[in-house]
């Protein structure tokens, strides 16, 4: 097998939207094992955070205002982020991944070259891609979630952090603070 091509650069194709890859998800029911399995394989250290009605406002599930939770850890391995995603309560698109699929990679985050938050929710409604799940996470960084996976077999999420915003203190680190 000979060498690969280096290929950088922006698409060329005249829709393009989505821009850099931010981030990749793994959704599990053992939040523990796979935070030590991703720290075993050299990403961490770990943030640690419950994201429900305490912590995220304007939480929706398939278009309906919702109070599901969850455990989430959030680590970096160069310039990736990284996601893990325990379902604790309620209905939500992580409990219908783990019944359909079981564990693993649920969805990739796209910075949508950077334009404005309601230009990038546009863009997916003109492609037909309902949001199956949203919140606004410290009342500061919205997130949401379209149903891609038909097309592309996973999940696609947006969310944007904003200029300045400053990480809450976890509630733990995971083996330990960096």
């Amino acid at each position: 097998m000979g060498d690969l091509p280096v290929v950088t650069g922006e698409s060329t194709l005249a829709n393009s939207f989505l821009g850099s890859n931010m981030q990749i998800c793994v959704v599990t029911r053992d939040f523990r094992r796979t935070m030590a399995g991703l720290a075993k394989a050299g990403i961490g250290p770990w943030r640690v955070y419950t994201f429900g009605p305490k912590t995220v406002r304007d939480i929706t599930y398939r278009g309906r205002p919702s109070d599901h939770s969850m455990k989430l850890g959030l680590a970096f391995s160069g310039s990736m982020m990284w996601e893990i995603v325990q379902p604790l309560t309620g209905p939500s698109i992580y409990e219908e991944f783990l019944e359909a699929h079981g564990e693993g990679i649920h969805h990739v985050a796209f910075d949508c070259n950077h334009i404005p938050w309601d230009q990038q929710l546009l863009a997916f409604e003109e492609r037909g891609y309902a949001m199956i799940q949203s919140g606004l996470w410290q009342g500061k960084v919205p997130y949401a979630y379209f149903e891609t996976e038909g097309d592309i077999t996973t999940t696609i999420e947006i969310f944007k952090v904003p200029e300045g915003f400053v990480w809450p203190e976890p509630e733990e680190w995971y083996p330990g603070p960096p």
